[in-house]
């Protein structure tokens, strides 16, 4: 076979139609090998061939012959010494960091290991046995691709509406996908999902990771599976599980597919991506990529004893994105995604680890700092969970301009005041407006904030005010993991009833979370199956489970209709209602052009609330007086936006109450809008003169317009 010098860049597999160039960095490697296999049998090497060129410690290769389709990995050679972080092993086949496509699955045998296994300093020794059996293949591919009219929607921040979810999950069981495209990027992209996404209303569907993915040994060995996939092990391949085309290249094409239709919908694509650590686990785990190619350069290592790893994810080790080449990875991948693969954004996992420098989390650090620079990635949508597992690791209200938050504090304080605390109507205030405690200060706008009550980590919305403790029976470690959910609320009973009251009950708790959130000022976050009462039978981890305790039950029943129902109505009221959209934080006082306050916040005689209501613990009634003609924000044409006048009702106490609606003109009246009382949200009465009392119901959120007509 022939083999020319090529070139140190790209990085990767790269066919230009005339052949394939290979790039692969490794800085303290002495020596590497390419090794290509036969398609047809993907363990069958056909060729094995050192890379001579050594650039910029790239090791590369032009192979004029190859295509694309051909299967390939690596094997470095080099250094076994734990002492400097040494863990090279040319007995292991190695995936390429860059690799655009995987086939094949990874086993869970003790060849994967570069050392031996069965006691706690097996890795001292390195082991012989060749892994090639073992590990999937890379993939060269042709990354042509008919895109047709396809750009960037850029939906602006203060217009978006989040639907976390997760591939298979979501379609796996829906009776009206192709039974062959369940579970797949080509199911997510079928017309009766995309009708169901577009008359949801939602115009983002944020992905729980699709980069190929690995299962600890631990969980195949259970018989379980990561199915939550953040395991992450090719940062540029589509996860090979969701494709129903095909594993040599057809996967790619397939997820271009899924985005291109979901475009066409209006609907943005987000990646939820897990840059802070990978799948090779701790320093007794398999060698798969990362430490065989570069362990030294790739993670990062204890000062005091290089063998180990620093843990700031609770995974086993955490990406070095203090080294150039690493933080080139992080970025060389994102880019691709955005400008070959068409997202619209991502969600960073544990955005602290990849901020942290010597040790402490630094919002200026090298990995923020790069991404505020560059000309694709500032442009695009940039979520941080803003925490890891190390000290100071809590950073909500931290990141920099440019980047929205998982607002952590928004979830926790509206869980407290709908399970009935005291003391959370002034922390409340704060969340329901877009929390500028956190972020006006920086310069951040209300989008800065993420609003969600739940998220795929933790229990399903109907779970939290069904259950009172997790039950991860199923997860097989003695119901050990997982968080203690000790801000959900069961109404007294846990799990399952046949109560029809305090089915009810439940029923309009969860309705006044999702009421709540969409109303909030900031970006709703709406798990996908929290509209449908989706229920993981109080499995708040259910990370491994792989099956109907995770997926998406489409078979519905009346109450999940209704509950439906009231879902796509209140996000229609997002939509129709600027004032829910706000752009800039309220001032607390009349702007011009206004004849009242921004916002007004009022008690249950309507008058406003004063310093000793907002301290006393036994408030847990408010409401809040949204003017419309106080919008300080101007549409796409710079005209000056107004909105009706709304008024927010919330009541988490267990008594109802009679609550005097302002008065405005003498002749305008107070029309309702929304009630959570009503099992689809829309109520049928007549509007309510202001000065007039309306009866707020215990547990209960209400929605009204003032009709000045």
């Amino acid at each position: 076979m022939n083999v020319w010098p090529g070139k140190p860049y790209p990085l990767g597999a790269t066919w230009d139609g005339a052949g394939v160039n290979f790039a692969l960095f490794s800085e303290n490697a002495s020596a590497v090998d390419l090794c290509l296999f036969d398609v047809a049998s993907l363990d069958r090497e056909v060729a094995r061939i050192r890379l001579e060129e050594h650039t910029d410690q790239v090791w590369h290769a032009y192979l004029p012959q190859v295509r694309p389709g051909q299967l390939y990995g690596y094997r470095a050679y080099g250094p076994y010494d734990l002492r400097e972080g040494h863990r090279f092993n040319p007995a292991k086949l190695l995936l390429d960091p860059y690799a655009r496509a995987i086939a094949g699955s990874i086993g869970s045998s003790d060849t994967l290991f570069g050392h031996a296994v069965g006691h706690p300093d097996a890795d001292l020794v390195p082991d012989e046995q060749d892994s090639c059996a073992e590990i999937p293949k890379c993939v060269v591919i042709d990354q042509a691709f008919s895109w047709g009219d396809d750009t960037p929607l850029r939906t602006p921040w203060h217009k978006t509406l989040i639907y976390e979810l997760h591939v298979k999950g979501f379609t796996a069981r829906h009776p009206d996908v192709p039974m062959e495209h369940r579970g797949t990027y080509s199911g997510l992209a079928s017309p009766a999902v995309l009708q169901y996404l577009r008359s949801l209303g939602i115009t983002a569907v944020e992905l729980m990771p699709v980069h190929q993915g690995l299962t600890e040994r631990r969980l195949v060995e259970q018989g379980l599976t990561n199915y939550w996939g953040y395991n992450s092990i090719g940062y540029f391949a589509p996860d090979a599980r969701f494709s129903s085309r095909g594993l040599l290249g057809q996967q790619v094409a397939e997820f271009k597919s899924m985005v291109r239709s979901l475009h066409r919908e209006g609907i943005e694509v987000i990646l939820d991506v897990v840059y802070n650590h990978t799948g090779e686990w701790n320093h007794l785990g398999p060698t798969i990529c990362f430490r065989g190619i570069d362990n030294a350069a790739y993670y990062r290592l204890e000062e005091q004893d290089r063998r180990r790893y620093v843990d700031y994810t609770g995974c086993g080790n955490t990406l070095n994105v203090m080294h150039p080449r690493v933080l080139q990875l992080i970025m060389d991948s994102l880019r691709y995604w955005v400008l070959e693969m068409h997202v619209d954004g991502f969600r960073f996992d544990l955005t602290s680890a990849l901020a942290r420098e010597s040790h402490e989390v630094d919002r200026f650090g090298a990995f923020l700092d790069i991404i505020h620079q560059d000309p694709v990635l500032s442009q695009v949508k940039l979520i941080a969970e803003p925490w890891d597992l190390g000290e100071g690791g809590y950073q909500v209200g931290n990141f920099p301009v440019l980047w929205a938050e998982w607002n952590g504090k928004y979830r926790d304080t509206l869980r407290r005041y709908w399970r009935g605390d005291g003391g959370q109507v002034a922390d409340l205030a704060y969340r329901l407006t877009g929390s500028s405690d956190l972020y006006e200060e920086t310069g951040r706008r209300p989008y800065a904030s993420i609003n969600f009550v739940t998220a795929h980590d933790g229990f399903a919305l109907r779970d939290l005010v069904s259950y009172g403790e997790k039950h991860n029976q199923a997860n097989l470690e003695e119901n050990r993991d997982g968080l203690d959910e000790n801000l959900s609320w069961n109404c007294g009973v846990e799990g399952p009833t046949d109560d029809p009251a305090i089915l009810a009950l439940r029923a309009r708790q969860v309705r006044n979370f999702l009421a709540s959130m969409i109303v909030s000022h900031g970006v709703p976050m709406l798990v996908a199956g929290d509209e449908l009462g989706r229920t993981q039978r109080g499995n708040n981890n259910a990370y491994c489970q792989d099956n109907e305790i995770s997926w998406v039950n489409w078979k519905l029943d009346q109450s999940a209709k209704d509950l439906l129902d009231f879902t796509r109505y209140l996000i229609e009221l997002f939509h129709r209602h600027a004032v829910l959209r706000r752009q800039r934080f309220f001032l607390g006082r009349k702007v011009q052009g206004s004849r009242t306050k921004d916002i007004t916040w009022i008690r249950p005689d309507s008058k406003e609330m004063g310093d000793d209501d907002w301290a006393d613990p036994r408030t847990r009634c408010l409401g809040a007086q949204l003017a419309g003609d106080a919008i300080e924000s101007v549409d796409d044409r710079g005209n000056r936006l107004k909105d009706d006048t709304l008024l927010i009702l919330l009541n988490a106490g267990s008594e109802s109450v009679d609550f005097v609606l302002p008065t405005h003109q003498p002749e305008s009246r107070w029309e309702l809008i929304l009630d959570t009382r009503e099992a689809k949200g829309q109520p049928h009465l007549p509007g309510v003169p202001g000065g007039k009392s309306f009866e707020l119901a215990a547990h209960s959120f209400s929605l009204l317009r003032l009709d000045v007509s």
